[in-house]
């Protein structure tokens, strides 16, 4: 089936959802029973994705995000996911945070512990006098 037969298959189907409530009685018991002759000559390795309270209730259609019973199944199975990834990248971000956090702490407290005063830090002689001593 080609794009152009999807097309217009998806145009009538919408056309006939939106006039579904409009319909009689009689009229929406024919497309049923139509319908249903259509599904048994359907061939038997072609899949079908229609539940069995679509083909009781023609005249009860609900449009929406509620349209079939497992439509907002197929919704949280790209929302779930999204919401898990989005909750470990909050979560790892929190926890390098905290990291951080903890090593400007430890190194808080190592500076302000040694007995050098803090404008001895600032001092560049000072730099130089570490880098030699360390050599």
């Amino acid at each position: 089936m080609n794009t152009d037969d999807l097309n217009f298959a998806y145009r009538v189907r919408h056309a006939l959802n939106e006039k579904l409530d409009d319909l009689p009685a009689s009229t929406t018991d024919r497309l049923a029973a139509a319908r249903k002759a259509a599904m048994a000559r359907k061939k038997a390795h072609v899949p079908v994705r229609v539940t069995q309270a679509e083909l009781a209730g023609a005249g009860t259609h609900a449009a929406g995000f509620f349209s079939s019973p497992f439509s907002w199944l197929g919704r949280m199975r790209v929302a779930v996911p999204m919401l898990i990834l989005v909750a470990g990248m909050v979560g790892v971000y929190q926890y390098e945070e905290q990291q951080r956090i903890a090593e400007l702490a430890e190194l808080d407290a190592a500076v302000l512990s040694d007995e050098l005063p803090l404008s001895a830090y600032l001092d560049h002689g000072f730099n130089a006098y570490l880098e030699n001593r360390e050599q």
